[in-house]
């Protein structure tokens, strides 16, 4: 039963930082990437679709990201929907070719961007904690079926130690997004 809650906050932990690892691949650094509008959601026919399902993505410049959608109707939709992204550049269509044009970041940009790589950090933190938080609850309720003190403990010490490794993980992303955010 114990193992069974730390192999739920393991699984959890991982889809927080998964998550934060998402967030930060949209994240523009100063090299055009796919990953910035992969995820960006297009209304297509009342669904929410991500970009990547709609469209070929590529960057053949290091400062362009083009996108070709598969379905020639949808380009009117991606277009708006990367001008309501507020990348920082604006969506020039060719026909069915829609290409993005990535400008320099000035100095006070980067600065916005690093802010905005805190904050997902610390809303990847939270959530880290607030499963470390739901598995000790869970944990503790194990006193009253039984289970000896010193097993109660053990399995604390365990919960803590998972804890501590996803929001070191945390933290080498966050500092590895940031200084490739500063450098370029």
């Amino acid at each position: 039963m114990i193992e069974e809650y730390l192999k739920e906050a393991e699984k959890r932990m991982k889809g927080a930082v998964n998550k934060y690892k998402e967030e930060l691949l949209g994240i523009r650094t100063g090299r055009a990437s796919t990953g910035l509008v992969e995820n960006i959601k297009i209304d297509y026919y009342g669904a929410e679709l991500p970009l990547k399902q709609l469209a070929t993505i590529s960057t053949p410049e290091p400062s362009q990201i083009v996108i070709q959608p598969w379905d020639k109707s949808a380009v009117k939709l991606i277009e708006k929907a990367l001008m309501e992204a507020n990348l920082g550049a604006n969506p020039q269509t060719e026909g069915s070719v829609i290409r993005l044009h990535l400008p320099p970041m000035t100095e006070e940009r980067r600065r916005e961007i690093v802010k905005m790589i805190h904050k997902f950090a610390e809303e990847a933190r939270i959530a880290i904690r607030n499963i470390r938080r739901d598995e000790k609850e869970n944990i503790e309720k194990l006193k009253k079926e039984g289970f000896s003190e010193d097993d109660i403990k053990k399995a604390l010490e365990k919960l803590q130690k998972l804890t501590d490794k996803y929001i070191e993980e945390i933290n080498q992303l966050t500092e590895a997004k940031e200084k490739e955010v500063l450098s370029i």
